[in-house]
């Protein structure tokens, strides 16, 4: 029931993508960087809804390659621009905007992008694996 409920959360935030930008001079949430130029923003966690779900804006740099890695969660990706490519478990798909994708533990995945980058939604259940990914990285101000 809560990957139901999580899937509903991430469809209501990208119906709101469109319509909330124009109206907030601030963005919400806690931006980090990875070494590579990945950026997370973290917008949704434990500390404002607990730690059930984590929900943020990803954007990988152009020509980009995660390395392969696993997460302790669910990950489920929205693309809102740009091309993504995950490879899970050696199996590459291409995702363009409008598409989602998913990663399950204990699977092994890597994040590929092209000339353009990608920037999506990204949602962690349970949601600590969201802290863990930015507690690699450093914060932004």
């Amino acid at each position: 029931m809560a990957l139901k409920q999580t899937l509903f959360a991430l469809a209501l935030l990208v119906g709101c993508l469109g319509t909330a930008g124009s109206a907030q001079t601030r963005l919400q949430g806690v931006t980090y960087r990875s070494p590579s130029g990945t950026t997370l923003r973290l917008m949704i966690d434990e500390t404002n809804l607990g730690a059930e779900v984590s929900l943020g804006e990803i954007t990988f740099p152009a020509n980009s390659d995660s390395g392969e890695h696993q997460h302790g969660a669910i990950e489920m990706f929205y693309i809102v621009s740009g091309e993504l490519e995950p490879v899970v478990n050696g199996v590459s798909q291409k995702l363009t905007p409008g598409m989602s994708g998913f990663v399950k533990p204990p699977d092994k995945v890597r994040h590929k992008t092209g000339p353009a980058g990608a920037k999506a939604v990204v949602v962690w259940v349970p949601g600590d694996e969201g802290r863990r990914v930015a507690s690699r990285w450093t914060r932004e101000p």
